[in-house]
């Protein structure tokens, strides 16, 4: 006879983890909203630390690994612990998941307004913050795995294997986008350079979308939401083909993020098609979820929860039909680099990932309480209120995106640029931004009566440590029948073998990734070289990593493509061999300025630089960038500057051996060069001009941008 064990499930974890995705939602909203506000009210970019460049990704992050990565760990805890029916494997591990995970938020909200930044998209901390963050996920797969391993349900449900793939994923996209050279405590450079760091970075990059805001939320929805309508999931047949075509699919999509850029043609194709084939599997897993619930539309109209997770459900199949839509070049050449981007992704995270941790907060917080929710009118209210909010952020952006892109190919009959001047089309969106901004605080709004709610709730009941459960244990349960195993299908079988279900699901994602990355480094025609590129002088150097702390590639790409409209505004169109020394690359995902790749070979002369980045409307009436006073009064630091051509070097930087040791007097010398000529064009300030400022230095790089393709001269025989 089998015999029952007794045991009790861990809530103190998932309770913390809750607190923590409350907590850290109002706080990444609100600097949602401020940003917002700055693109309305440029006065609201108040000094170094908090502005526009800077807050951007304090935002993303905040978002996407404080309050969507806590809402993930709070749903794995709790649902991994009853579909294993064993607490958690280790009590401190648990512990030092969430405390680690708190730190690791915490060092981003300090770090990146100081401009401690990589500056790519979604993995913008610094190396040692990556290290913390691998450190702190082999802590939550050992804890998970090993959970795993002593459950006494042998059958693993399907949740449990999206929680496999997103943490095999995620460790796999971390680590070989991560990788960096360091230069000193918080600085590091990419290993990787131009091309092949773009393809890397957005590799991660889509696939962070897929394998940290999908994949965990779907394993989410095929718990919760049976548990929240009491109904079992629609099809358990469709959630195989969803689960493997899914994950097999996603992982090749990337590249469609470098449609028309100087990426290979094959690596934006394949992109493209696997992109489109993407629409099958996540249809596939939003009807599962929307047919869940065939018979149970009265309880959606009642439910609170419910309403949150089909709306969520339902944001999630329209941002996986755009998303797919977006990736055709014909298309894509119309929305990329525009608002249109903004308001889609948008969609999927106010509405999939956002609505979806509300529903899963509002059913959980008063099971962990034992009580009912403190006022479902409230609740009620927060829908209406958050689904508004979404409706008028979205939308306006939409519009946005579209008359950007319109404006930016339009031509008149004499075949000129309709709009010559960029800021046509930034003055003619700022009412779409407002309203965006109105939106965000709406969705704010709607978060902080959630936060409201719950508390009254858990004030009003009694929260249970500890739940107590029994089962037998695995070892003494009996094998299926033979007549059972033939009845059921083939896939059961590998459902009871967590350690083979891994490797396929790592084998299924590694494809995709090894096919289009090994090449991009084999073979080199992929990226052809350019021998009038040369590296950075050390003042440029420095002047491009100010333009790093400084978030400047949040508005402004550095990439032309071959549209007669783009090379017609800002010169000839961007090649591979262009960007063989840049290290990272700063192609840019949004233009809500100018393109820049061309920038020093358009003719602005130093006192324009000058005195656009010290008061922009003074040379750019009706702009919205942020000024930059601090840049004239910061004196350039020249102590790393060795380090960083040393360092450079090692990457494949040709600088001549020994250059770091006369690096800084070289950088000096084009200082003085460029504040000479500077106090030759503003003779009124020439005394306030010095030649060891960081305005310099950024100006130094500006200017140098795009000049190698005029080069008459072919660097290796100047050299």
């Amino acid at each position: 006879m089998s015999q029952v064990e007794t045991f009790r499930y861990d809530n103190r974890i998932v309770r913390d983890f809750a607190f923590a995705t409350v907590i850290w939602g109002v706080v990444g909203m609100t600097v949602g909203v401020l940003i917002a506000l700055q693109l309305v009210m440029p006065a609201l970019n108040m000094g170094a630390p908090l502005t526009f460049g800077r807050l951007r990704p304090l935002h993303t992050n905040a978002v996407i690994f404080a309050f969507v990565g806590n809402a993930i760990f709070m749903g794995v805890y709790h649902s991994t612990q009853r579909l294993c029916k064993a607490r958690m494997f280790n009590d401190l591990l648990s512990r030092v998941h969430f405390w680690g995970w708190q730190l690791i938020i915490v060092l981003a909200a300090l770090s990146l307004p100081a401009g401690k930044t990589s500056s790519k998209e979604y993995a913008e901390l610094e190396w040692p913050i990556d290290i913390l963050i691998t450190l702190i996920w082999v802590v939550f797969a050992v804890n998970f795995f090993g959970t795993l391993w002593r459950r006494r349900e042998r059958h693993m449900y399907v949740a449990l294997w999206f929680y496999i793939a997103t943490i095999v994923t995620v460790a796999v996209l971390h680590i070989f986008n991560s990788l960096a050279a360091p230069v000193e405590l918080m600085k590091s450079y990419s290993v990787y350079a131009g091309v092949q760091d773009a393809l890397v970075q957005w590799w991660y990059g889509h696939n962070a979308v897929a394998f940290f805001l999908t994949t965990p939320f779907l394993g989410l929805m095929y718990y919760y939401l049976p548990k929240a309508a009491n109904r079992p999931i629609f099809s358990y047949r469709l959630s195989i083909i969803h689960f493997w075509a899914l994950i097999f699919i996603y992982i090749w999509a990337g590249p469609h993020h470098l449609l028309f850029t100087s990426l290979p043609d094959w690596a934006q194709s394949l992109g493209m098609v696997f992109s489109i084939m993407l629409i099958a599997p996540s249809w596939g897993g939003m009807l599962n979820g929307l047919l869940t619930l065939r018979g149970a539309w009265d309880k959606v109209r009642e439910e609170p929860v419910l309403k949150f997770l089909v709306v969520g459900i339902t944001a999630y199949g329209m941002a996986t039909l755009e998303g797919p839509m977006l990736s055709i070049k014909s298309v894509n050449a119309l929305s990329h680099y525009t608002d249109w981007t903004i308001a889609h992704v948008h969609t999927g995270a106010l509405g999939w990932n956002g609505f979806m941790t509300f529903g899963i907060l509002y059913w959980l917080v008063p099971v962990l309480y034992r009580t009912e929710i403190y006022n479902k009118k409230w609740a009620n209210m927060h829908f209406w209120i958050g689904l508004s909010g979404i409706l008028v952020y979205v939308v306006p952006l939409y519009w946005a995106g579209v008359t950007q892109s319109l404006m930016w190919k339009q031509f008149t009959d004499e075949g000129v640029l309709a709009y010559p001047n960029f800021l046509d089309t930034v003055t003619k969106l700022i009412p779409f931004y407002a309203m965006r901004a109105i939106g965000g605080m709406l969705y704010l709004g709607g978060t902080i009566l959630m936060a409201v709610n719950l508390w009254k709730t858990l004030k009003q009941g009694s929260f249970e440590a500890e739940t107590e459960a029994s089962a037998p244990a695995l070892r003494d349960q009996p094998m299926p029948s033979k007549e059972d195993e033939a009845h059921a299908y083939r896939h059961r079988a590998l459902e009871r073998l967590p350690l083979l279900f891994t490797v396929l699901s790592t084998v299924a994602i590694l494809i995709g990734g090894l096919v289009e990355l090994v090449p991009l480094y084999l073979i080199k025609s992929n990226v052809p070289t350019l021998s009038s590129v040369t590296p950075y002088s050390p003042l440029e150097l420095e002047g491009r990593d100010i333009y790093i702390r400084e978030g400047c590639v949040q508005c402004h790409s550095q990439m032309i493509r071959p549209f007669r409209s783009e090379t017609a505004r800002y010169g000839d169109y961007s090649k591979a061999g262009e960007f063989v020394f840049d290290h990272p690359f700063l192609w840019g995902s949004k233009r809500t300025g100018p393109d820049l790749a061309r920038e020093g070979a358009n003719g602005r002369n130093h006192a324009w630089h000058y005195l656009h980045m010290e008061r922009p409307k003074s040379t750019s009436p009706g702009s919205i960038m942020p000024a930059y006073p601090w840049l004239h009064r910061n004196e350039l630091k020249t102590k790393s500057t060795a380090k960083k051509i040393s360092v450079m070097r090692k990457l494949g930087v040709s600088y001549p051996m020994y250059f770091e040791d006369i690096a800084v007097d070289r950088l000096e010398q084009q200082a003085e060069e460029i504040a000479a000529k500077l106090r030759e064009q503003l003779p009124d300030r020439a005394d306030d001009i010095e030649a060891d400022r960081e305005i310099i230095a950024l100006i130094a790089y500006l200017q140098r941008l795009g000049t190698d393709a005029l080069r008459e001269v072919p660097y290796e025989e100047e050299l």
